[in-house]
């Protein structure tokens, strides 16, 4: 079997089409439940669940960039995977913290692991050049 070239990133934007997936069904359910065929209806359960699909939508691909070009410099390892994890799973904390009222930790939580990971990947990015 050849050497699988970038199985993180692999790895990772697999898990977030299934997130967004899981995202879009949320998203027409309540649709379906308050026959709500284009745009939110003014309905605030599903303008949440649509921003918090939207959201994930404008973090996903620079931070699955982010991970591809870390991995393809030679930045893989375990520490990769796990940043990649957390990334997965902060989003997947968002999207539920989304059907909750504010404040909630999960929204914050997921917020904040977004944001934390997507500053430490550039970070690394930068440092990889720095280095080199």
């Amino acid at each position: 079997m050849e050497s699988l070239i970038l199985p993180v990133a692999l790895a990772t934007a697999a898990a977030a089409a299934v997130v967004n997936l899981w995202l879009a069904v949320r998203i027409g359910r309540v649709r379906i439940a308050e026959r709500v065929s284009i745009g939110d209806g003014g309905n605030p359960r599903l303008q949440a669940r649509m921003r918090a699909q939207l959201n994930f939508a404008e973090y996903t691909p620079i931070v699955l960039i982010l991970i591809a070009l870390v991995e393809l410099a030679g930045g893989g390892g375990t520490t990769l995977w796990g940043v990649a994890a957390l990334y997965i799973v902060g989003r997947v904390a968002h999207g539920f913290g989304m059907d909750r009222p504010t404040p909630n930790p999960l929204r914050a939580g997921g917020t904040i692991v977004t944001m934390l990971v997507t500053l430490g990947l550039a970070g690394w990015a930068a440092w990889i050049v720095a280095a080199a």
